[in-house]
């Protein structure tokens, strides 16, 4: 028997636009009340605004449950031309209600990890920068954002960070660079999020070339090239316990996400 998803009835309290490319909106209310956090840094929630009913996918930058009459839950969120949530974040939004969807996280680095390495783009920032606040082991990032946009100070201080210049609007070279990195000694935990063609590349380069067991890594789709770089539209969590479930290797069940995620017909990371 299916279990429906809780929903929250929230209330934009603030709206911050971070870069040309970075919007910031901060969730409130009553209804956020009974909202409880993964603790898992990566956590993502469906999010629901007004005029629409489908969920677009979101990395939670924080929980504040002391904030407010119920709690205060920041949400990124990168804006373009297009897009369900994105052309109505662009406007004022304060004061508006929206929807969001019980969280669900996927980082998992192990105990006994020596170092992580964080990849991703832009919608991969505030899960990064949330990942960095979290763990005490020696980190490093590769952050591929556009080159307009001001952001050396998104991420924690003290961070080993290197900036990447995003290629054009809707395009990645996350895999190339992660072909180029020199990987630490020891055994570690790897983590990436960006476009999905992408991480289908890196994702074969770890099995392939690096032979990392599953538990040394988490490369999401957020995005996908060819769609105007939507936020991710299918939760990955369903996919991957039903196919562990069928006893599907983790090839198999990474191509059965990039392939839902790649139905138009799905409905809604950034």
């Amino acid at each position: 028997m299916s279990t429906r998803a809780q929903q929250h009835t929230a209330e934009v309290v603030g709206r911050t636009q971070v870069s040309d490319h970075l919007v910031r909106l901060v969730l409130g209310g009553p209804g956020l009340a009974d909202f409880t956090s993964t603790g898992v840094p990566d956590e993502w929630v469906g999010l629901v605004v007004p005029g629409q009913f489908q969920s677009r996918y979101y990395t939670v930058r924080s929980w504040d449950p002391a904030s407010g009459a119920g709690g205060e839950l920041v949400l990124d969120v990168v804006v373009h031309d297009v897009g369900l949530v994105t052309e109505w974040a662009r406007r004022d939004v304060v004061g508006k209600t929206v929807i969001v969807t019980e969280p669900k996280g996927s980082f998992a680095m192990p105990d006994d990890a020596a170092w992580l390495l964080l990849v991703g783009d832009l919608t991969a920032l505030p899960a990064m920068a949330r990942i960095r606040e979290t763990v005490d082991v020696p980190t490093r990032v590769w952050a591929e954002v556009p080159a307009d946009d001001e952001l050396a100070g998104y991420l924690p201080a003290g961070a080993d960070v290197t900036w990447l210049d995003q290629p054009g609007d809707g395009e990645s070279r996350l895999a190339e660079a992660v072909e180029a990195i020199d990987w630490p000694e020891g055994e570690g935990y790897f983590w990436m999020a960006g476009e999905s063609a992408q991480m289908r590349a890196v994702r074969k380069h770890l099995m392939r070339v690096r032979q990392l067991p599953s538990t040394a890594y988490d490369v999401m789709g957020y995005w996908r090239a060819n769609a105007k770089r939507q936020p991710r539209s299918v939760d990955p969590g369903p996919v991957w316990r039903a196919g562990k479930a069928a006893g599907k290797s983790d090839d198999q069940i990474w191509a059965d996400y990039d392939s839902a995620a790649s139905d138009p017909a799905s409905d809604g990371q950034a």
